[in-house]
């Protein structure tokens, strides 16, 4: 499998250009060459460390520029290594290392008493006072607020019928540092379908916040890690299963593009996204479908690393199973945010501007819920619009009585 390994891919390059039409930040801000010119161009004819192409740093990992490509170039990943090619002889901003890093202040604040309440408190004072905007964070962002009890804290206390059937729920950091209730729907969903959630705490962040800020390294401790849990899982025939679409894509896609070993391609025929594995279970006669009915009207933003698994639209199809559910897609294009992209002070103004067309859409109403699979997706279009949109499988939750 090592010609899927993005490196293998460049020289497919036709230079159509469909990447750079496809574009979001390309559209936002004159500044960026494009996909094309900093990942598979960049890539084949710079012959020295020195040889710097100083906009590489747009690039958002959106994946657009992927799906565009009709020669399947992995454009985004090649951006991805080109960044911590970039970062090996140049040193990483203050905001980098802290927005790459959220794992490891989530971990220490757990250790403090009420560490939860004085971080939220602290980050509302920073904000005031301008200590993130110095730090060359966005002085605009609300930073996310941390649980006051961690998903995997408060797991044991939920209580689950022993089955036979099992998944383990790989929560990604924002669920289990951020939104524990999106954790808790998760597991009434499954639940629901006969199936034991089991969790996983040697799991290690996804390492996708590490890519985009050049952390290579890093990221690939993580994926070894993940990798290794994961295949344990799946000599046990336990399906891991992701309500976070950045991170299915990682442990699914972007661990063997980036890193290229057999072992990531193996280990990603275990990981199903939430509303995949759910429509699998349709297709094979075994859903549950016995809900109440919502009788809402949903808006659907469909992020683009959802985009990029090519399954469909899973949470879609599904949820209009759900009696008077009508399920309608923004269709806006990127949020902009793409991770922690637009926390960067220098990038927040580019992550709005790419954000403007779903921001309208929302504005113009007509739905009684915002629904997005992806949690930093949520936080944009909240920043963007005033409106708190909901993870699809909380609306999936309510609707099992």
């Amino acid at each position: 499998m090592s010609d899927t390994k993005a490196i293998f891919t460049g020289d497919r390059c036709l230079s159509c250009t469909s990447c750079m039409a496809n574009c979001p930040v390309m559209a936002a801000i004159k500044d960026y060459r494009g996909p094309k010119l900093v990942g598979p161009a960049h890539g084949r004819m710079h012959f020295s460390q020195e040889d710097v192409e100083e906009s590489l740093n747009y690039c958002s990992n959106c994946k657009s520029c992927d799906r565009a490509c009709p020669s399947g170039v992995a454009v985004s990943t090649l951006n991805m290594l080109q960044r911590a090619e970039y970062y090996k002889t140049h040193p990483h901003l203050r905001s980098e290392d802290m927005l790459a890093h959220g794992e490891r202040m989530a971990n220490l604040i757990r250790k403090i008493p009420f560490g939860a309440t004085f971080s939220n408190l602290g980050m509302s004072i920073g904000k005031a006072l301008g200590v993130f905007s110095a730090l060359g964070i966005a002085g605009e962002r609300n930073m996310p607020a941390y649980a006051a009890t961690p998903f995997k804290d408060a797991f044991g206390s939920i209580k689950q019928q022993p089955s036979n059937k099992k998944v383990v729920l790989f929560t990604g950091c924002y669920i289990n540092d951020n939104e524990p209730h999106v954790g808790n729907a998760f597991v009434k969903v499954f639940n629901a379908n006969g199936y034991e959630v089991l969790i996983d705490r040697q799991f290690k962040c996804c390492g996708s916040p590490l890519v985009v800020t050049g952390f290579l390294d890093e990221a690939r401790s993580h994926a070894d890690n993940n990798v290794a849990r994961i295949l344990d899982w799946k000599r046990q025939n336990i399906p891991v299963v992701s309500p976070c679409t950045s991170c299915s894509l990682m442990l699914k896609e972007e661990y063997h593009e980036l890193f290229g070993d057999d072992k990531f391609h193996e280990a990603a025929t275990n990981v199903y996204d939430a509303f995949e594995f759910l429509e699998l279970l349709e297709e094979r006669g075994e859903f549950n479908d016995n809900f109440k009915p919502l009788n809402q009207k949903l808006l659907y933003h469909v992020p683009c690393h959802l985009k990029s698994q090519a399954i469909g639209l899973p949470a879609a199809d599904i949820l209009e199973e759900v009696g008077g559910v009508k399920v309608q897609l923004a269709d806006a294009g990127c949020c902009g945010i793409s991770g922690n992209y637009g926390f960067r002070k220098d990038k927040y103004e580019i992550s709005m501007k790419i954000g403007a067309k779903l921001f309208e859409r929302v504005k113009q109403g007509g739905f009684d819920k915002v629904i997005c699979d992806c949690g930093t997706c949520r936080m944009q279009i909240h920043h963007g619009t005033d409106v708190k949109p909901v993870h699809p499988i909380e609306i999936l939750a309510a609707a099992y009585a």
